[in-house]
């Protein structure tokens, strides 16, 4: 592990606590994790920044999808089913993602954003409650193929925003509502989280020692983010959503003009 100071560690972990909580609820902890890891680390190569953030994300992600099964009403083999799809599909993102310039993705992410963030303003009602009856087959298929395949493709290709993308699309096509959607996402994340560790792990890019302290702070934030979420219901990840589908705008804004 580098020379860290303690400050600078006392930092790493107090952002990996909130991006823990904000993951949990709504996706989108890797706005706080990695940027946190990019300015405390100046001095480690990018790969190393990013085997070490897998390496803390999938522990608070596994964290909140167990705080979650236990009291959502999540089907998992349908949650796994969509996660291997976005495995490959972040495999085949990944093998196209060194011929895409991400000057001409961050525009195009922006407008879906803005889009997205319209759409749940003016309907109040979305994700507030889940759709009558289980989901139909066709639905878990477009699921699979769609959300999986399509979003675990924009994961390898690009990525930020993951989760937050899963929480929206799993409520638009399989009419859950937002607290089973965030649910769902988790095991969906704990899976393709897994694949690219694995990756990492075999390459030698991961700060173990950094990694397992800021875990534990991950961690504690997942499953406090997915307790929370599950006591105070879809409004209040509705609330959340807003903020995080802004703030990754405005990232994305800051990276394209900056």
């Amino acid at each position: 592990m580098p020379d860290i100071s303690l400050t600078t560690l006392v930092l790493l972990c107090a952002a990996a606590l909130v991006a823990g909580w904000i993951d949990a609820v709504v996706g989108g902890g890797g706005l706080l994790l990695l940027p946190a890891l990019l300015l405390g680390l100046p001095q480690v190569p990018a790969a190393h920044i990013l085997g070490t953030n897998k390496a803390v994300a999938i522990v608070g992600t596994t964290g909140a999808a167990v705080t979650y099964v236990r009291k959502a009403p999540v089907e998992v083999r349908t949650a796994v089913r969509i996660g291997l799809a976005a495995l490959a599909g972040s495999m085949g993102g990944a093998f196209f993602a060194a011929g895409i310039s991400s000057d001409v993705l961050r525009p195009v992410i922006m407008v879906v954003l803005l889009g997205v963030a319209a759409f749940v303003m003016l309907r109040p009602s979305f994700g507030r409650g889940a759709g009558k009856g289980p989901a139909t087959r066709a639905r878990v298929v477009t699921a699979i193929v769609l959300v999986g395949g399509g979003i675990g493709f924009y994961d390898g290709l690009f990525g930020p925003g993951t989760g937050t993308f899963l929480v929206l699309a799993l409520t638009a096509v399989l009419h859950l509502d937002l607290v089973t959607a965030s649910a769902t996402a988790k095991i969906v994340n704990v899976c393709t989280n897994a694949g690219a560790l694995a990756m990492f792990a075999y390459q030698g890019t991961v700060l173990w020692q950094l990694a397992a302290l800021m875990a534990v702070f991950n961690l504690a934030g997942g499953m406090f983010g997915a307790r929370m979420a599950l006591r105070k219901g879809a409004e209040f990840v509705r609330g959340v959503l807003l903020v995080v589908v802004f703030s990754l705008v405005a990232k994305l804004a800051f990276d394209q003009w900056s």
